[in-house]
Parts: structure tokens; C-alpha cells; sequence
């Protein structure tokens, strides 16, 4: 990419959380600036400091997080961001967005942004099946979120299931290719 081009990487509250590591360090080898938005959930399996010593930006960790100009913090990540790549997401995080829900940093960014919006569900399987849930992501979808994975794999919860997030390089190379 000839242009350093800006991912806002939302992380949420799961075990993958720590997966957000390789995903911003794979980014930073194609040149692409990343901003980290992490729920107050996910701050409970990975520190904001891990995640901004390897992005090299400061982390928004609040809806209420000091802007460095005088737009809102949300207004000015959504008009500098060329794609919003939430992974992990939640079951939490696609209801609120199926909702239009925005009562943190990273929903209300997410109803702000006109950049392309993708989704990498990492839950328990049974909370991925779920009615309720797959109604959410198939609403999204018609809303033209975009979604990658979940794919099977090992669960911490028990045996292997639906609900592992997809591979890391998989993530990597379609928010590249988004952003082309």
C-alpha cells in the first residue's frame, strides 16, 4: 500500500483478546497505522499498555477519553479510520451493535464511522448458535457488517467447537484486502 492507511482495531471482552497482539504487529509489517478501542471487558484479559507499546498509539479505553482536538474522540476515529476491525467480537458486542446500540467508545464509534466494518466473532459455541445471536450477525450482515469466522477450533471452555476466532493471518489479509 502506497498510502499508511488507519485500522481501529476494537478488542472486546474474550479470551482472544490476546490474539489482538499478532493482528496489530502483523498490520504494522504492511505499513498500516492501528488504533486499539478496547471495552472495559476486554481490559480484564489484556492490559491498554500491551496493546499501545505495540501499536504505538495511544489506546481508547472510554467513550469519555480526552480527544486530542476538540471533535469528540469517536467523531475524529471515525473520520480518520478506513476500516473498523473488531477482534475479538463478542456475542455482547454484535448485540449492541445489531441494536445501534452506542453507550461506549467502541459502539458509538461504530454508528459514527462510514469506513467498512468487520467482525471476527470469538465466543463459546453454544453462545454462537444461539438464536438471538444469529439473528444479530444476520442482521448486521444485511446492514453490510462484514463478518470472518468464527471458525472450529479449540475452546477454553471445553472441547473443540465453533466459536475459535479465526486465524490470525486470515484476519490480516482480508482487512487488507478490504482496504483495497
Amino acid at each position: 500500500m502506497s498510502k499508511s492507511k488507519e485500522i481501529i482495531l476494537g478488542v472486546t471482552g474474550s479470551i482472544a483478546a490476546y490474539k489482538a497482539c499478532e493482528i496489530i504487529t502483523r498490520l504494522k509489517k504492511h505499513n498500516i497505522n492501528v488504533t486499539v478501542v478496547m471495552t472495559k471487558d476486554a481490559e480484564e484479559f489484556i492490559t491498554p499498555l500491551t496493546l499501545q507499546t505495540l501499536s504505538g498509539n495511544k489506546v481508547v479505553r472510554g467513550l469519555f477519553t480526552l480527544p486530542d482536538n476538540v471533535n469528540p474522540l469517536h467523531i475524529s476515529l471515525a473520520q480518520r479510520c478506513d476500516l473498523l476491525l473488531i477482534a475479538p467480537a463478542t456475542a455482547n458486542i454484535v448485540a449492541k451493535l445489531a441494536a445501534g446500540m452506542a453507550d461506549e467508545a467502541l459502539t458509538a464509534l461504530a454508528v459514527s464511522t462510514r469506513a467498512p466494518i468487520m467482525l471476527c466473532p470469538a465466543m463459546n459455541e453454544n453462545m454462537f448458535k444461539h438464536k438471538v445471536t444469529q439473528a444479530n450477525i444476520a442482521r448486521l450482515k444485511k446492514l453490510g457488517y462484514r463478518f470472518l469466522g468464527p471458525q472450529r477450533g479449540h475452546l477454553v471452555c471445553g472441547p473443540e467447537g465453533i466459536g475459535h476466532l479465526a486465524d490470525v493471518e486470515k484476519i490480516v489479509s482480508e482487512a487488507i484486502r478490504t482496504l483495497r
